[in-house]
C-alpha cells in the first residue's frame, strides 16, 4: 500500500462513519472479480456482510479485515490558483485487497474535511459509479467503482438529499497533489519516500536508472498525455482538472461534473461552475500539460539531490517538453483509427481537423457520427450517405466525404474489415447525461433498475445490443443542456 509513510502527520487514521439502514444501489460484478469477491446468482456478494463493509458500518468481513483505515492530506492548484492543503475530505482508504486499494467515498468526516460534512449524495455517487465502469469498458485507464450503497440519511446540498457511499478501487490513489503537498512543506524526506514507494510498487522500470526521479516524471507525464488523448477521442470532458485531481498512475479519477459530448462543440464546458472555460473540451490537453508542470516543480528537490537546482530545472523542463509530442502522436493515432485508416498519410491530420470543424459548425453528435462512418462503402455515391444530412453546409461536407473516400481507396481499404476495426474503437453507447439523469431520478424513488440497465449496457459499449437501440440516440433538445456542478 502506498501510504505507509511512518510518522507522517499528513496521514490520519480515521474510521468510516456508519449510516443507518444501508441498501444496494449498484454493484459491479466486473470490479468484484478484480478482487475475488464470491457472488450469488443475483450478482451480489454471497456474504451479506459486504453491504455493511461498503457502507462504512464495519471493518471486518470474515477473514478480510481493515484495521487501519485512513485519510491523507494533499495540496494542489484549483482553477490555476494554489489552494494550499486539501486532502481526503470525504474519502477513507480502508486498505489493500488483492493488489487493489479499497476506498470509500462519502464515508464521513476526516481531518481534511474543512467545512464539509464528509458525505456524498446519491446522484453524484451513481454518476461516478457508472462512469468509472463505462470508462473501463471503453479501454480508458480509470479508477474502478465496486458499488454504490445508499442510505436515507439526509444530506444538505442545494436541497436535502440522501447519502450514498461509492466504493472505489485502484492500484494506488496517489495524486499529483501528494507530491505538491510535501514539496510545499519542504519535507524532502517524505517527498523522497513517496517517490521511492511509487517507483517500487508501480514504476519498477525506473529503479535501475541513474535518474530514477526524472524517469518517474517522464513515465507519469507520458501516461497522462496518452490518457487525455483517449478522453478527446471519445469526447469525454472531466470538468475539474485541478492538479489534486490528477492520478500519479495516469488513471481517470474523481468523477464530478464530467460529461460526454453529445452535439459536438470544440469549446464545450461540462461544469457550469467553470465560468471561464478553463477545463473546456479543447483545453484539456493544455491543462494536463500544465498539471505535469506542477508535478515537475514538486520534483525539483529530488533532482537537486544529485544536481544543481539549475540543472534539475533544465532536466525537468526538457522532459516536460515531450508531453505535447506524446499527446499528438496518441491523438493522431486514435483519430486515424476512428476514421478507419490503417496507414499514415501526410494529409490525414488536415482531413481530421476539417471534419471536426464541420461537426462543430453543425453541432453534429460526436459518438453517432464516428460510429456511422463505418457503414460507408468505398463505392458509395455521395447522395446515399445519410450522415451528410447532419451538416448545415452541404457543399463543404460533400467535399469532405469525397476526399475521405479517395483516402480510403488510396490504401485499398476493405469495407468489411474496416467496419470491424472502426466499430471496435468508435463506441455505440456512452454515458450520456440525460441517460444518467433518468437513472438517478428512478433511484431517488428507490427504483434502481435504471442503474442496473446502464451498467449492463455500458459494459459492452462497442456492441450493437439491438434491445437497447434507444440508448444510442442523441438527447432531444430539452435534455441536451443538462448542467452539472461540483456540488455533490
Amino acid at each position: 500500500m502506498a501510504f505507509t509513510l511512518s510518522g507522517d502527520d499528513a496521514i490520519h487514521p480515521v474510521p468510516p462513519s456508519p449510516v443507518p439502514d444501508p441498501y444496494w444501489v449498484g454493484f459491479s460484478s466486473s470490479a468484484a472479480q478484480l478482487i475475488g469477491i464470491p457472488l450469488n446468482a443475483a450478482g451480489l456478494p454471497q456474504d451479506p456482510a459486504w453491504l455493511a463493509l461498503l457502507a462504512g458500518n464495519t471493518l471486518d468481513i470474515g477473514s478480510q479485515q481493515f484495521p487501519n483505515p485512513l485519510a491523507s492530506a494533499y495540496s494542489g492548484h484549483q482553477f490555476g490558483v494554489w489552494a494550499g492543503q486539501l486532502g481526503d475530505g470525504r474519502a477513507i482508504l480502508l486498505g489493500d485487497i488483492a493488489g487493489q486499494e479499497l476506498q470509500l467515498k462519502g464515508a464521513g468526516k476526516t481531518r481534511y474535511s474543512r467545512m464539509g460534512d464528509g458525505r456524498a449524495v446519491l446522484r453524484s455517487s451513481i454518476r461516478e459509479f457508472l462512469c468509472s465502469e463505462a470508462m473501463h469498458s471503453l479501454g480508458i485507464p480509470t479508477t474502478r467503482a465496486l458499488s454504490v450503497v445508499g442510505s436515507d440519511l439526509p444530506v444538505r446540498r442545494e436541497t436535502i438529499e440522501t447519502a450514498a457511499i461509492c466504493a472505489r478501487l485502484a492500484p494506488s490513489f496517489i495524486r499529483i497533489g501528494h507530491f505538491e503537498h510535501y514539496a510545499a512543506s519542504q519535507n524532502v524526506d517524505r517527498l523522497k519516500e513517496l517517490a521511492d514507494l511509487l517507483i517500487q510498487d508501480h514504476y519498477p522500470e525506473c529503479q535501475p536508472s541513474d535518474e530514477p526521479y526524472l524517469d518517474l516524471f517522464k513515465q507519469i507525464s507520458s501516461r497522462n498525455a496518452i490518457l487525455v488523448a483517449q478522453w478527446q477521442a471519445v469526447g469525454f470532458c472531466h470538468g475539474v482538472l485541478n492538479s489534486d485531481n490528477i492520478s500519479a498512475l495516469g488513471l481517470t479519477i474523481d468523477y464530478g461534473p464530467f460529461g460526454f459530448l453529445d452535439h459536438f462543440q470544440i469549446d464545450h464546458i461540462c461544469n457550469h461552475s467553470d465560468q471561464g472555460g478553463r477545463y473546456a473540451y479543447h483545453r484539456q490537453p493544455q491543462i494536463m500539460h500544465w498539471n505535469m508542470a506542477c508535478l515537475a516543480s514538486a520534483l525539483i528537490p529530488l533532482l537537486t539531490l544529485n544536481h544543481s537546482e539549475e540543472e534539475a530545472q533544465t532536466l525537468l523542463k526538457e522532459a516536460l517538453d515531450h508531453f505535447p509530442t506524446v499527446y499528438a502522436q496518441e491523438w493522431q493515432s486514435l483519430f486515424r483509427a476512428k476514421l478507419g485508416f490503417s496507414t499514415s498519410e501526410d494529409g490525414d491530420i488536415q482531413l481530421i481537423e476539417r471534419l471536426l470543424q464541420a461537426m462543430h459548425d453543425s453541432r453534429v453528435d460526436f459518438t453517432n457520427l464516428f460510429r456511422g462512418l463505418s457503414s460507408i462503402s468505398l463505392n458509395s455515391a455521395l447522395d446515399t450517405i445519410d450522415l451528410r444530412n447532419d451538416f448545415i453546409n452541404q457543399p463543404l461536407i460533400d467535399q469532405w466525404f469525397s476526399d475521405y473516400l479517395l483516402r480510403l481507396r488510396a490504401e485499398s481499404s476493405d469495407d468489411v474489415e474496416r467496419k470491424h476495426r472502426m466499430n471496435g474503437v468508435n463506441p455505440k453507447y456512452i454515458l450520456r447525461n440525460h441517460l444518467a439523469q433518468a437513472a438517478i431520478e428512478k433511484a431517488q424513488n428507490k427504483d434502481f433498475s435504471g442503474v442496473a440497465t446502464l451498467l449492463k449496457l455500458l459494459e459492452k459499449p462497442f456492441d450493437e445490443q439491438p434491445a437497447f437501440q434507444e440508448y444510442a440516440i442523441a438527447p432531444p433538445p430539452n435534455l441536451a443542456t443538462i448542467e452539472v456542478s461540483c456540488s455533490s
